[in-house]
């Protein structure tokens, strides 16, 4: 690397860890909260936005249900952070649903989870981001024209702060996230004691409009349906739940006590948040229309409709223009931050799927500071996509999301059934045996809740995008079995075939000459040197007089190695090569042929493009021969000293391979 292009690296990344280190960036409890929390936190932003916006389809009528929408998804809510409780006590290696699954159901159903997972972390971050798109954009009109490009930024500097490593990115995250918390938490009580114990009359600024219902005439199955579509849409706000259970390894012990505590705290603060808002935005009026413009009668000309939380602050704090802001930033921050969740969860899920070969080994592997970089790049490009594809819209992008959670909780909460089942027939401590039976009911209690939800979710969003999601799940499904089959016949072949331990009878070696200079030279030396039984140097026809010029050059030198000249009337270099090694090994196949090939070592992108080009096409047809050996020999050009300079620790990855710090 370049002095400049390491010096940005270590710009944006910082200076290399140790993996000793390892210890020092684990997360205690205060860091934790922020760093696995602020996905459930944010979707207290929308999810009770996504309820009042489904229920304006019939009328403000409708809106008498919210709370007890809300109601039901904090029950759900409360299910799962109990029974994920059990789970990372019972499972603290950081394979979270996927081992949960993978050991009490099968292979089949860790993957389906995995899957499924994977989907939903690539869908946090696009939904954040687009969430936190649209918040901005309500105050900045600019953000708004642009969402797509913002979205892009918000997306690349998060991945940039989460490669500096887990710690320093949620140390850097802990700020806002207690301050979306405790902001919301005095906008709420402030609100609340305006209005029951002030006696305030506090309005929203839509609370005086009326709301024309795109079908105001729903009965019977139809209007149940409507409810239960605005219900699985409120449970967007579970997302986030799964991330810890995934994340265990990241907290400082004990893990399984440090973890089970941040998800109490973090389902409290998630169901107060929720119904907090949704029982002050019924209270002060708010209106909220899926179609503004035709749906919200009396509003002026050009209104703008707001977000449900600026809506709420903009009544609670009136008069007070500090709070409003002050909630517009935090709010949207954490919706921008929310997608750090999946940044942590994500990597280090793939990192469990590699080392059990259902992915690249390269997502098992951690970076220069100890994250797993190449999880995060993969994440960070997979939401791109999405925001692109959907142009950061939230209402179109909410229809895919939830589906991958809910299958991976019930599957989840399917396999920790049968884990404590497993272990009751074996526990004899009357203590214990009551412990299991009361974790086994708290799961038991999780899967019936979350498969109802999950029916609904599939009944309600299929045809309006969650078919996506499910295909997406599919295809990663296949591609990881792919995957694994391969690695597995690789393992196969390689065992199944045993080393005979007979030794080539001779080695022939051929020096590729293109002209007598100093390369050459070096590479004959070390063909000379490794003392092979017959040597030659091979020069290809391409150009009449060039090869002249060459044969008399060679016959003038004192080179006692032979000098053969391959013809090519069609001015290959590739294929006559290849035919000559071929012959050479069909004329003595017990014989293993080494070719040794000249090449520059540059300092520069650009001149590799320029040079090298007809050895890298040799070496790539060259390494598919049988019992032929290809060996590069590098010449330096002066163009590369700069980087024989560099210190060894400036390498990519050089200190986690063990390379030690030098002084200059």
């Amino acid at each position: 690397m370049s002095k400049v292009s390491t010096a940005a690296k270590r710009l944006i990344l910082g200076r290399p860890f140790r993996s000793d280190k390892l210890g020092h960036t684990l997360l205690p409890k205060r860091i934790a909260l922020p760093v696995f929390a602020s996905d459930a936190m944010s979707s207290v932003a929308y999810a009770p936005e996504e309820i009042f916006l489904v229920l304006s389809v019939a009328g403000i009528s409708a809106y008498a249900y919210t709370p007890w929408i809300g109601l039901a998804v904090a029950v759900v809510m409360a299910v799962v952070v109990a029974s994920y409780r059990q789970n990372v006590h019972a499972y603290p290696s950081g394979g979270g649903d996927y081992e949960v699954a993978t050991v009490n159901l099968g292979p089949n159903a860790g993957l389906t989870v995995g899957s499924a997972l994977m989907v939903d972390y690539v869908l946090t971050v696009a939904v954040s981001i687009s969430s936190a798109a649209s918040n901005i954009g309500s105050a900045v009109p600019f953000v708004a024209q642009h969402k797509v490009l913002f979205a892009i930024a918000a997306i690349a500097l998060l991945t940039a702060v989460n490669l500096r490593g887990i710690r320093e990115s949620g140390s850097a995250f802990a700020l806002p996230t207690y301050a979306f918390i405790v902001g919301m938490l005095i906008m709420l009580g402030w609100g609340f004691a305006r209005i029951y114990i002030f006696g305030d009359d506090v309005h929203a600024e839509s609370s005086a409009f009326d709301l024309q219902a795109e079908d105001s005439h729903l009965y019977g199955i139809a209007f149940a349906f409507l409810i239960a579509r605005a219900f699985s849409s409120g449970c967007a706000a579970l997302t986030g739940v799964e991330a810890i259970s995934n994340g265990v390894p990241a907290f400082q012990k004990p893990k399984s006590r440090n973890a089970a505590t941040t998800l109490l705290l973090l389902g409290t603060f998630a169901i107060v948040l929720l119904m907090g808002i949704i029982m002050l935005a019924q209270k002060i009026g708010i209106v909220y229309a899926h179609d503004p413009a035709t749906q919200l009668v009396g509003a002026p000309e050009g209104y703008h409709q707001k977000t449900l939380i600026a809506q709420l602050a903009e009544a609670v704090f009136s008069g007070f223009p500090v709070g409003f802001f002050f909630m517009a930033i935090v709010t949207a921050l954490i919706l921008v931050l929310a997608a750090n969740t999946a940044f942590n969860g994500f990597p280090v899920l793939a990192s469990v799927l590699a080392q059990d070969r259902y992915l690249p080994r390269q997502l098992h592997t951690r970076g220069d500071r100890l994250a797993f970089s190449n999880g995060i790049l993969f994440l960070s490009g997979a939401a791109i996509a999405f925001v692109v594809v959907f142009g950061a819209e939230v209402t179109k992008l909410i229809q895919l999301y939830i589906v991958g959670v809910f299958v991976s909780f019930v599957l989840s909460q399917t396999g920790m059934i049968r884990h404590w089942t497993r272990h009751l027939r074996a526990e004899t401590d009357p203590a214990q045996r009551r412990r299991m039976q009361r974790s086994r009911v708290i799961n038991s209690i999780g899967l019936g809740m979350t498969g109802a939800v999950l029916i609904i979710v599939l009944l309600t969003k299929f045809a309006a995008g969650a078919w996506i999601a499910i295909v997406a799940m599919i295809v990663i499904f296949i591609v990881m079995k792919s995957i694994r089959r391969h690695y597995d016949s690789v393992a196969a072949e390689l065992e199944e075939q045993e080393w005979d331990g007979v030794l080539p009878s001779r080695t022939h070696s051929i020096v590729l000459v293109s002209k007598m200079h100093m390369p050459t030279m070096r590479a004959l030396a070390y063909a000379r040197a490794t003392r092979p039984d017959t040597i030659e140097a091979v020069t290809v026809n391409v150009d009449e007089p060039d090869t002249r010029a060459l044969v008399r050059e060679w016959e003038k030198s004192d080179i006692t190695v032979p000098l053969k000249v391959i013809e090519s009337p069609y001015r290959e270099i590739t294929k006559p090569v290849l035919d000559y090694v071929r012959r050479v090994r069909r004329d003595s196949p017990r014989d293993v042929v080494t070719v040794f090939i000249p090449e520059y070592v540059v300092g520069h992108w650009w001149e590799q493009i320029l040079h090298n080009q007809s050895a890298l096409r040799l070496k790539s047809r060259l390494l598919f021969q049988p019992g032929v050996m290809v060996t590069s020999v590098p010449w330096q050009l002066n163009s590369s000293e700069k980087v024989k300079r560099e210190r060894v620790d400036n390498a990519p990855g050089a200190i986690r391979r063990g390379f030690e710090a030098e002084d200059k």
